[in-house]
């Protein structure tokens, strides 16, 4: 059995940054696309048409905050948590 079937729906507004990053990802990957080639392209120029509309990861992407996400993968990056 599916262990994500007894887990509750969240609404969208409360994805993480890293949940709708991943789901990003996986909907470039399962069109072929490069997906960290195409989420830089994104963050560096904030073009949409760098996110697939598939799986509504285009929606998706616009919901993160951007200074917020370079200040957490700042801190990973030089492990200041």
């Amino acid at each position: 059995m599916d262990s994500n079937l007894n887990q509750p729906i969240r609404p969208e507004a409360e994805l993480t940054n890293r949940e709708i990053l991943r789901e990003v990802h996986n909907a470039l990957m399962e069109k072929g696309y490069n997906p960290i080639g195409q989420l830089v392209g994104y963050l560096l120029s904030e073009d949409p048409t760098y996110i697939t509309n598939s799986g509504n990861a285009r929606t998706l992407i616009r919901r993160l905050d951007r200074d917020e996400l370079m200040r957490e993968m700042l801190e990973n990056y030089l492990e200041l948590k």
